[in-house]
């Protein structure tokens, strides 16, 4: 089946998929900031709305590991987070980038189209998920639910999930800042971080009840313990509770990542249309941004909701086995991976399971590495940010490098980008791990989302006060 003809497939379902329609002149800055506001505020207040219906929710949690990165809040209007959304543009941006899907981004009815396809396949998935979630007995076996809880249930999570791709899709078209998705993760990571750092709830680990945030729970062993050497080691290195080595550790990733943003190779570039006028392109280190461990984290949270489903229905299937065998933690429902695909492709927690299991964290590191440089070369020619589109981008604009022609910029750009595009790749990827076993909280994916993003929107900030000369170099260069 040809590309435009499986696109073509989409063309029937265009009249009735809702759309948030493009702006007709340019939104004001201040317009942008409150819309942003806005869409935070209704992301929010679904993240604390139980979904109506629900039974039990004692069961192990599938996205246990996940939550922070795909901005989901189990039991919540929220259930899904960006899951659907982000598998979806995950499944289209690589079927377009293995050019098993034909599509031309220079045609207007074509990106149209490809837009189409993913906000369908998006609503399809969370109709998938939540009807795994429903049936699997997340929420109380189905047989108690009776089948009109279930289906209402299920309805709950779909149109949740279409609010979510609204609200991405009303920031995209230019009403707000950034992107939904960016926006809704690193909201979530600052909000867990801050939570297990100034947290004020006590928890019962056996030895009485404990503070458990890292910050609260400094305060409190130094003031009520009498060795004070002993309530420091105790706040510093505490296990099951947030510490403040973790604290920490985060504050530490939390700037190298921000150091590292500023590694970048100037190309020069002159204008041809003015005399004298020239400029630079910068090719940034982390020239995709986050993207790379975004996709890898979606690709991660799919293989183990799928091995956890079965798992529970075919716990005793070789390759069910092969796929990922699970156990709970101790005193807890909660399933981990101690075996299988799953496990390898899940970070050790601690340097104790570094030191008893080398080969699972070498593969694991191996994995991570490799997938974030594969999902970063391949974004640059999914995404319009390649070479060639580079190329005609500085043509178009009647720019050229300086000390090259026409015929050689290209050549120069495939050189430069792709080499960045996977280094930044593996870079993350590296960060990630690093964070993942020094301990910091919210994970090492979630820190490096959250930091990024954050950068992202001071950048867009900066473009913005600068003027509209500046928005416009943004525009072309950013």
């Amino acid at each position: 089946m040809s590309g435009f003809r499986f696109l073509s497939l989409v063309r029937p379902f265009m009249s009735v998929l809702p759309e948030v329609s493009a702006p007709e002149r340019k939104v004001p800055f201040e317009s942008r900031v409150m819309w942003t506001a806005i869409v935070l505020a209704i992301f929010l207040v679904s993240s604390q709305i139980p979904l109506y219906g629900i039974v039990s929710s004692d069961s192990s949690d599938p996205l246990y590991w996940m939550r922070v990165i795909l901005a989901s809040n189990r039991g919540t209007l929220m259930e899904l987070g960006i899951s659907p959304i982000v598998t979806s543009g995950m499944i289209m941006q690589l079927l377009a980038g293995a050019n098993l899907v034909e599509v031309d981004f220079s045609l207007k009815e074509d990106r149209a189209l490809f837009g189409g396809a993913q906000k369908l396949f998006a609503l399809i998935i969370s109709l998938g998920q939540a009807t795994v979630y429903v049936l699997t007995g997340l929420y109380g076996q189905p047989k108690d639910l009776g089948a009109g809880v279930c289906l209402l249930l299920i309805l709950q999570l779909v149109v949740a999930g279409l609010i979510v791709i609204l609200l991405d899709e009303l920031l995209q078209k230019g009403y707000g800042l950034g992107s939904g998705i960016s926006l809704f993760i690193a909201t979530n990571i600052c909000e867990s971080i801050v939570w297990k750092a100034f947290s004020p709830t006590t928890v019962n680990t056996g030895r009485g009840p404990e503070f458990e945030g890292a910050l609260v729970a400094l305060f409190h062993l130094l003031f009520t313990w009498n060795d004070k050497s002993r309530a420091l080691k105790e706040a510093l290195y505490r296990d099951r509770l947030p510490n403040v080595m973790n604290l920490l550790a985060t504050l530490l990733i939390f700037l190298v990542v921000i150091y590292l943003q500023g590694f970048r190779i100037e190309i020069p570039v002159k204008s041809n249309r003015f005399r004298g006028q020239r400029g630079t392109y910068p090719v940034k280190l982390f020239y995709t941004s986050n993207m790379p461990i975004m996709l890898e984290s979606a690709l991660t949270s799919n293989v183990f909701i799928i091995s956890q489903m079965l798992a529970s229905r075919f716990p005793s299937n070789l390759l069910v086995k092969l796929l990922g065998v699970w156990e709970p933690l101790e005193d807890s429902a909660q399933l981990h991976a101690v075996g299988g695909i799953a496990y390898y492709m899940s970070p050790p927690h601690n340097f104790r399971e570094v030191v008893g299991d080398p080969i699972h964290t070498a593969i694991y590191i191996a994995f991570t590495l490799t997938a974030c440089a594969l999902f970063s070369k391949t974004w640059i020619e999914v995404s319009g940010s390649g070479p060639r589109e580079v190329a005609k981008q500085l043509k178009d604009n009647q720019m050229v490098m300086a000390g090259h022609r026409d015929a050689s910029m290209y050549k120069e750009l495939k050189r430069v980008i792709p080499t960045a595009a996977a280094f930044g790749g593996a870079t993350i990827g590296a960060l990630s791990v690093c964070a993942d076993l020094i301990g910091a909280f919210g994970s090492g994916t979630g820190i490096l989302l959250a930091v990024t993003i954050i950068y992202s929107y001071f950048e867009i900030g900066m473009r913005e006060a600068g003027g509209p000369e500046m928005a416009a170099m943004g525009e072309l260069f950013g």
